[in-house]
């Protein structure tokens, strides 16, 4: 079954056993897709007010966003743990002949790099979140300012937490130019994050 498919109990229960996967990269995406789910929501519950009328059209845009956001993130959820897997897996190959430890070799090689493009992909969707709750920010239903605001810190989180495991892999990436491009667009990203989310959840804390 995929996690995703799962109860949130029974999700948690395999969250805190002594499982490896899933782990810290599937959390970050599931961060990231509570903060999608956040966002299409004070769009939704904007659209339904009158009030905000001039702020409808804004909203309805940035909801089917933040809807694509979640269905990425949300796939992302397994996408890390099956990542994971394959590298497990590979370190399990035999290695007895050469022919064994070149396949087994390469397997790894394969399955790290799997695992380093997961996380970052999460890295940038996260941001992509970030940039449409700053999008958002002014024209949605005040009441839903601390969901709005919670939305920004799982955004941050999904960052953040991706981060640590794209460059928990990097070590083992044996592409050297894509390792040092990853480096450097995950070095901006996440500072790109800092500057958005401390920025809104600034903003938001102060008006409440």
């Amino acid at each position: 079954m995929k996690l995703i498919d799962m109860q949130v109990k029974e999700y948690l229960d395999i969250l805190i056993s002594d499982e490896p996967a899933p782990g810290g990269g599937s959390v970050s995406a599931l961060a990231g897709a509570q903060g999608a789910a956040l966002m299409s929501m004070v769009c939704d519950l904007t659209t339904m007010k009158k009030k905000y009328a001039d702020d409808h059209a804004l909203c309805e845009e940035l909801k089917i966003e933040a809807r694509q956001l979640y269905a990425d993130l949300t796939a992302a959820i397994d996408k890390d743990t099956d990542a994971y897997n394959l590298v497990a897996a590979a370190f399990k190959m035999p290695k007895e002949t050469d022919e064994e430890k070149a396949a087994r070799k390469q397997a790894i090689a394969d399955g790290t790099l799997e695992a380093t493009k997961v996380p970052f992909s999460v890295m940038q969707m996260g941001m992509k979140g970030l940039e449409l709750a700053d999008r958002l920010y002014g024209h949605f239903n005040t009441n839903c300012a601390s969901d709005y605001g919670v939305g920004v810190l799982n955004f941050m989180a999904c960052i953040k937490g991706a981060w640590l495991n794209v460059k928990i892999n990097l070590p083992g990436v044996k592409d050297e130019a894509f390792a040092a491009a990853c480096e450097a667009e995950g070095r901006e990203i996440m500072a790109k994050g800092e500057e958005i989310a401390r920025r809104l959840y600034g903003e938001i804390e102060a008006s409440l």
